[in-house]
């Protein structure tokens, strides 16, 4: 008899239990979709924090501080952040001091490694100090495998990931017209809009990954397209035009370009400083080229600019900006040129003028 009054109370236990369990998902439920867009991301409800302040940093975070946005920021040398330190910024001792911080942390440095440490590191990163709810945002251009770790060790702490890497340079950065190439859950992204908005356009490409693999194809774009544009000022240079003349005239044709907008007057003028690092852009190509093996796809132009930049870095110009392309192109086209001279020289018993128009060049170089 005393058996049912025992069965009854496991079974109110049990679905006490069951009730309770589903309040708590309620809860959880409630909170991803409050966050996933009820209130709109404002300078009043949204703290946001910042990794990385080198040359496209500076000026992203500018505006969000001009956008009246709290934001707190680290970089490794304290000193290059005191731009932003001076209008209002606040400074972190490290990534997971900025996360404690934030409701929203940015980053933006210079390798997947990079991104690895300072979003993932156990006890450093960025990920181990964010609250629950909170959102990473990779700009940095890096490895669409990573942005997918990332996203999962988010979900892992009920914390939300986008990449969301950039194009438009420093240029792009400094007049908030960045083009913006997002991946992850696309109503984060949205919630994400009014932050965005202040440094450009931004373009949801689809889950976590897809906006890394958006700016690798926009990286094989433009690196095809610049030596297309070098090659065709070399050409204009070698048949006596005069070249700001030529540039004007097709810009607003077929060859017109974001690249020649950006880049045209910057080689005229021999202006090689880095709005974007021929370093980051070996990087860039190198995962290109890596995710192209993987894809079974072979992209010749993608290989032969690759080896233009790298080039570039063996000789000593990897922290130069984009525009220095047109040297080791220059440099490509006299060495040929000297070679053949020099062929010419030994057959007229000259061989010692020959060699010395290459030394002459590469002191030159």
């Amino acid at each position: 008899m005393r058996s049912k009054p025992l069965f009854r109370s496991l079974s109110n236990i049990q679905y006490h239990s069951h009730l309770l369990s589903n309040l708590i998902a309620g809860h959880i439920r409630y909170t991803m979709a409050t966050l996933a867009g009820t209130e709109p991301i404002s300078p009043s409800n949204t703290r946001l924090g910042w990794i990385g302040t080198g040359v496209m940093g500076q000026s992203m975070c500018s505006h969000l501080i001009k956008a009246g946005y709290t934001l707190t920021i680290f970089t490794r040398t304290q000193s290059k952040a005191q731009p932003l330190l001076d209008i209002g910024a606040h400074w972190a001792s490290s990534p997971n001091a900025v996360a404690s911080q934030s409701d929203v942390v940015f980053s933006i440095v210079g390798y997947p490694s990079d991104v690895r440490h300072v979003l993932l590191h156990p006890t450093s990163g960025a990920l181990s100090g964010l609250s629950p709810s909170g959102i990473l945002v990779d700009m940095t251009t890096s490895d669409p495998s990573l942005a997918v770790e990332i996203a999962d060790s988010a979900a892992g702490k009920s914390c939300f990931s986008v990449d969301a890497p950039v194009s438009g340079g420093d240029r792009g950065a400094r007049n908030g017209t960045l083009s913006i190439f997002a991946g992850g859950d696309e109503s984060i992204v949205k919630r994400l809009h009014p932050i965005f908005s202040i440094m450009g356009k931004v373009n949801h490409m689809g889950g976590p990954g897809k906006g890394q693999f958006a700016k690798l194809a926009n990286q094989i774009t433009i690196c095809s397209t610049m030596v297309g544009l070098i090659e065709g000022l070399i050409y204009a240079h070698k048949a006596g035009l005069d070249l700001p003349l030529y540039l004007d005239a097709i810009s607003s044709g077929a060859a017109g370009s974001k690249s020649l907008d950006l880049y045209g007057q910057r080689i005229l003028k021999r202006d090689f400083e880095a709005g974007f690092y021929v370093n980051h852009f070996v990087k860039d190509l190198g995962i290109c080229l890596r995710e192209c093996e993987k894809m079974g796809i072979c992209l010749p132009g993608l290989a032969l600019a690759q080896q233009l930049y790298v080039s570039l870095k063996a000789h000593g110009e990897g922290d130069l900006g984009q525009a220095v392309r047109i040297v080791i192109i220059f440099r490509t086209h006299e060495n040929n040129l000297n070679q053949k001279r020099g062929r010419l020289s030994d057959e007229d018993g000259s061989r010692g003028v020959g060699r010395r128009q290459d030394e002459d060049d590469e002191e030159g170089s």
